[in-house]
């Protein structure tokens, strides 16, 4: 849930400050189509069962899947776009596990939550604080499909009152 409760946040930047740990933030969901897992597989993961149909079909997923790299892909761009295009990051240092739990097929909605599992102010650059996360990505019947476990770096609100 957001700070002030809901699933959206009119403010117009996100701190540091505005983390903290159970942090719950919704990023809403999109659903992706059999040309756009086939167009990304085809370029960036061309594995038979991302693009080709009958090998798909006599995989052991039954069909074309999504690759894990592209899932990745959308879940970043939709945390991007619901948060880090009004926050203040400043990058990220790395992740600590990415786990495929299901595959993500042709017309599933894609649903991402961002939960925030720790906060911690930097001691040794005080304009700026590390966020722990783990993204969360579940199909149109609730079943987990990803996770992305990982820090970002955000800056600290300017001193005396932030956005106004």
């Amino acid at each position: 849930m957001l700070p002030g409760g809901g699933v959206k946040d009119e403010r117009k930047h996100w701190y540091f400050e505005d983390f903290f740990a159970g942090q719950e933030i919704d990023l809403g969901a999109r659903t992706v189509s059999e040309d756009e897992i086939i167009a990304f597989a085809r370029e960036f993961d061309p594995q038979p069962f991302h693009v080709d149909r009958a090998a798909a079909e006599a995989s052991i997923y039954g069909g074309v899947i999504a690759s894990g790299w592209h899932t990745c892909s959308m879940m970043m761009r939709m945390v991007v776009d619901g948060l880090m295009c009004s926050a203040s990051s400043m990058g990220s240092p790395g992740l600590d596990g990415v786990r495929w739990l299901k595959p993500l097929r042709a017309g599933d909605t894609l649903r991402v939550r961002y939960l925030t599992t720790g906060v911690k102010a930097s001691n040794s650059k005080p304009d700026r604080g590390v966020v722990w996360s783990k993204w969360v990505a579940s199909n149109q019947h609730g079943e987990e499909i990803c996770t992305i476990e990982g820090m970002g770096m955000f800056g600290r609100a300017p001193r005396g009152g932030g956005d106004a």
